[in-house]
């Protein structure tokens, strides 16, 4: 009798499935499941199904946050597909599918008007907003999808107003060329967040093969929804407003699960003000759950990042003015009721870290109610208050972010690429 009989030699796994091992047995080498053989048939279904359209590696090559995320964006793709039928069918009948008095020409020249506004409306959207779309992932994914639950709805009346439908459609038309710019810029910003293994390709991949089976599902479920809906105004308008509840419900769930562990402007002020209130570092959980994702506009002061020096001081006196009290590779100034800061060509991560901390700090006290329309001298003695400020709080805060799990090595604050090199006093 072989005294090596059941001797484990090895054991193995793939990723975090089931484990086999390497038996010993009369002189050969078998391989065996580890574990109960129960449920192996099941388990090799949903591995497939796993293998077919979820990363390679899953669950420890993507984000924590992967899952619920691809789960409430599917939601919205799903009912977004089945509004996008409704609107295009009205689309259809507007450019004369089924009028016999219609022409080919004039329903061509109406299709190529709405397609030539949408491209110049991309081109210009890319252009005027393209760098706040890392910046603010999340706000320009929600807005996207509202604007073009906006442009369907466009379509779908389009056909009521016939003397103004190449109208209706060429403005519906701008808004989905923003809508493909915005929505296909974070999907990627996002992407590069949920990759944690360099797997961007593979994750960007498999969420195409996630929207064609949704894609697919919507499909099947409007070819019942067309004999339902067809010469019936009343059942269209009430079956889109339920969709797109569905699809704004689905996609405000999907940007509220996304925990980002790297810093823009709304996090890393959030995060800051609640450690100069009770000494305490929020978590990337908490401070995304206090991140806002609707698009906000004269909230708070405004800040302007990466700004020429012209922007911060426009004399010798007032740059004397920016430079006291701090040492640091960057200049702080208020004018015209906005924060600008001026940024070193020697400045660092941590250097860039600072001066938003900084200049949201100094925000938050011009938001306070205070005297109405301050000198320009109190303001420049309120950014050496904050000098001194960040000179006793900064260190001990970025070792608690760090320790809190926050990204310090790179940012996502919308920077712009002025960068200037200044003479202090003593050079």
């Amino acid at each position: 009798m072989d005294k090596n009989a059941g001797l484990v030699l090895a054991t193995e796994r793939y990723g975090s499935g089931h484990a086999w091992k390497y038996l010993v047995n009369d002189g050969v080498m078998q391989r065996r499941r580890d574990g109960s053989k129960a449920g192996s048939r099941d388990n090799s279904v949903v591995g497939f199904f796993k293998s077919v359209f979820l990363p390679q590696g899953y669950p420890e090559s993507v984000s924590s946050d992967y899952l619920q995320y691809q789960f409430w964006d599917t939601l919205q793709a799903f009912s977004s597909s089945l509004s996008g039928t409704l609107a295009t069918q009205a689309s259809l009948k507007g450019v004369g599918v089924g009028n016999q008095e219609a022409t080919v020409a004039a329903a061509t020249v109406t299709w190529l008007l709405r397609d030539g506004t949408g491209m110049l409306g991309r081109i210009l959207f890319a252009w005027r907003k393209g760098s706040k779309l890392d910046s603010e992932a999340k706000k320009w994914r929600l807005f996207a999808d509202v604007l073009n639950d906006i442009a369907m709805f466009m379509e779908i009346l389009a056909p009521h107003f016939p003397a103004f439908y190449t109208l209706i459609v060429c403005t519906a038309g701008i808004f989905k060329s923003v809508v493909g710019v915005a929505g296909g810029a974070t999907r990627a910003a996002l992407t590069v967040h949920q990759a944690r293994r360099d797997n961007m390709a593979d994750i960007s991949a498999k969420d195409g093969s996630q929207e064609t089976l949704v894609n697919l599902a919507g499909l099947l479920v409007s070819l019942l929804l067309i004999p339902l809906v067809t010469d019936n105004p009343v059942l269209t308008l009430t079956l889109f407003f339920l969709f797109t509840i569905l699809h704004l419900f689905a996609n405000y769930k999907a940007v509220r699960s996304v925990v980002m562990e790297t810093f823009n402007e709304a996090r890393l002020s959030i995060v800051f003000q609640q450690y100069l209130k009770d000494r305490r570092i929020l978590s990337p959980l908490e401070a995304n759950q206090r991140e806002p994702v609707f698009l906000q506009f004269g909230k708070t002061t405004p800040i302007k990042l990466g700004v020429r020096l012209q922007d911060v001081a426009q004399s010798p006196e007032e740059l004397n003015m920016a430079l006291k009290e701090n040492n640091k590779p960057f200049l702080l100034g208020i004018r015209n009721g906005c924060i600008c800061v001026c940024l070193g060509t020697e400045a660092s991560v941590c250097d860039e870290i600072r001066a938003m901390c900084q200049a949201a700090c100094i925000s938050n006290m011009l938001s306070c109610p205070t005297a109405l329309e301050p000198k320009q001298q109190s303001l420049w003695e309120l950014v050496h208050d904050s000098h001194k400020l960040m000179d006793a709080h900064f260190s001990p805060f970025l070792k608690g972010v760090k320790a809190a799990g926050w990204d310090t090595e790179r940012t996502l604050l919308d920077w712009d690429e002025w960068r200037v090199e200044w003479k202090t006093k003593n050079s």
